[in-house]
């Protein structure tokens, strides 16, 4: 048995033939046996090859066994001489023995004592194992006369194995069992990927003659290796779980509806989208999915009572429906690459949960944004934020951390993107009222309008998000995430670089720094004293107009400033103050 060597491609050394070769300057092992050619040159032919850089050194297979032939005919020649020379060499009277010349095998040659008289040795090496050397060398290619075995089956008692394969097992210690088809996915999953490549294909000879041409293997030196695109990775994936789901996949939705994921119909009724999308044949799914770039294939799928469709049985959720159908159902995915089918559930009323977090969502462009907290499949290097495809990614770093070149022509405020530029035209100067009333024909500008509408003409129930800590509820998510910042996680990120004042946004050091470096240009009519803020002006004139709105709760003496009754409090009332 050899060990499986990988070989180089090039020239013969000995009979000029093209090909994947061995070296002979390498050490190989045959049955158990080491092999140099180089020192088998020397040793059968007292041949020292030149070891000059740009001569070839390599060997083909049909020069490999001739020369095993030479040194194990010269083997045998020396063995029987020496019997010969053992035999003359007897006393007179004793037993002659007559030699005939028989083939002498490989393992008996290495109990055999050679006399100084003869220049040969034959010495028991002890097995190794060697590592094979990958360098320049095809990772593909199998020598024509390696003659190993790459399957592995559990093992056997003695009774059941086959001839030599006991002492096969018993030559390589760590060789624990032969490989059995059953076994070869995990011993060799390569070859097995390979086999599966060739399953179902007709090989004539023919082809093989093409691939054996010697015009051929030059122009390709290192022939192709089969691998899967990102893109048709996706396209498996993703037309994997379409196809053997109950999933409705979606396109985005629009103002007007969702539309169909194969034809773009739109449909505002999500029983009449699946019904709708149940027409169509999930064969065109690979179609539809070829379409896309690789930097963009995203697919929106409705998970709503998800179900497998080969067995019936009922799914929680994407993830465990992908690991139901590669172990139960054997279907091949490529999980090694990032998620491209976002799940949601639609419904009739306007509110959309999360199918990762379980949070809330009241318009659908607000939960789709969402998604790229789970799927951060690209992240921008600038400000840390994920997307889930590429191409999100460039239109974030074009949009944010790109300088703006859209000006409005009627407030001169620059945009990054020409779209946005629009929005801002529509919505401020044109006052274009783009969310329109399911209820009637009603037109607001604004969503968080129209919601209110709603509630108040037509009896919606208010939206209310509450917090978990201390009870309050808000009619916008966005005010419930700055409420948790700023009150229970108490995040103050901006800091003044004269004092130590810290706050929660941007806009609150603003005002802060006029404090540092502002100009007094709000002036008291009444006593000339000037101040930075209009507010502080305005707090002020409430001295002039005897304006105490601030009274104490326990004496009742009222105060003009707020300030002014704390320092009563701690200074009367000792007990109140504390508090």
């Amino acid at each position: 048995m050899e060990s499986k060597t990988l070989a180089n491609y090039g020239q013969c050394r000995c009979c000029l033939g093209t090909g994947y070769h061995r070296d002979i300057m390498k050490e190989y092992f045959c049955n158990g046996i080491r092999e140099v050619y180089f020192e088998i040159f020397r040793e059968c032919y007292n041949l020292f090859l030149s070891t000059d850089a740009n001569i070839s050194t390599l060997i083909c297979s049909s020069c490999v066994q001739r020369l095993r032939e030479a040194i194990s005919f010269r083997m045998m020649v020396v063995a029987t001489e020496q019997q010969l020379l053992s035999a003359a060499r007897k006393e007179p009277g004793d037993n002659q023995m007559t030699f005939v010349n028989v083939p002498v095998s490989i393992d008996a040659l290495k109990d055999v004592e050679v006399k100084q008289e003869i220049d040969v040795q034959v010495i028991k090496e002890e097995l190794i194992d060697v590592e094979p050397d990958n360098t320049d060398a095809d990772p593909d290619y199998v020598p024509e006369d390696d003659h190993y075995s790459d399957e592995a089956e559990p093992a056997k008692p003695d009774s059941d194995l086959v001839e030599g394969e006991a002492k096969l097992l018993a030559r390589f210690p760590k060789l624990k069992c032969l490989p059995t088809r059953q076994t070869l996915a995990k011993t060799c999953p390569q070859y097995v990927k390979q086999l599966d490549l060739l399953k179902g294909l007709i090989v004539l000879p023919g082809s093989l003659v093409k691939l054996l041409d010697n015009d051929n293997i030059r122009s390709k030196v290192h022939p192709k290796k089969t691998f899967v695109s990102e893109k048709m990775a996706h396209i498996v994936n993703a037309s994997t779980l379409l196809e053997f789901s109950n999933i409705t996949p979606f396109k985005s939705r629009s103002r007007s509806g969702f539309p169909c994921f194969y034809c773009r119909n739109l449909f505002e009724n999500l029983d009449e989208l699946r019904e709708h999308t149940s027409e169509h044949k999930k064969s065109e799914l690979r179609k539809v999915l070829g379409t896309y770039g690789a930097e963009c294939l995203v697919v929106y799928a409705d998970i709503t009572d998800l179900r497998c469709t080969i067995c019936n049985s009922s799914i929680t959720n994407l993830s465990q429906l992908k690991t139901h159908l590669t172990k139960t159902h054997n279907k091949k995915m490529h999980l090694e690459y990032t998620d491209r089918v976002i799940p949601f559930k639609l419904s009739t009323d306007n509110v959309y949960e999360c199918q990762m977090c379980g949070f809330s969502f009241e318009t659908f462009g607000s939960i789709e944004r969402h998604m790229n907290v789970h799927f951060r499949n690209y992240v921008c290097k600038d400000c840390g934020t994920g997307f889930v495809t590429k191409y999100r990614l460039k239109v974030h770093s074009k949009s944010m951390h790109v300088g703006g070149s859209f000006p409005c022509d009627i407030c001169k405020k620059v945009f990054t993107t020409q779209q946005k530029q629009k929005n801002h035209v529509d919505t401020v100067h044109k006052m274009v009222k783009r969310f329109k009333c399911t209820k009637c024909p009603e037109r607001f500008s604004e969503y968080f309008r129209r919601q209110k509408h709603m509630v108040e003409e037509h009896g919606v129930a208010p939206l209310q998000y509450k917090c978990n800590v201390c009870e309050k509820s808000f009619d916008r998510r966005y005010t419930l995430s700055r409420h948790m910042k700023r009150d229970h996680l108490e995040e103050r990120d901006f800091q003044c670089t004269l004092c130590s004042y810290k706050c929660f946004t941007n806009n609150e050091l603003r005002v802060h720094m006029i404090k540092h470096n502002g100009e007094r240009i709000y002036e008291c009519s009444v006593c000339k004293k000037s101040y930075a803020r209009k507010k502080t002006l305005k707090e002020h004139m409430r001295i002039h107009n005897n304006d105490r709105r601030f009274s104490c709760a326990v004496c009742g003496q009222a105060f003009v400033q707020k300030c002014s009754l704390k320092g009563h409090l701690k200074t009367h009332h000792h007990e109140y103050g504390l508090q």
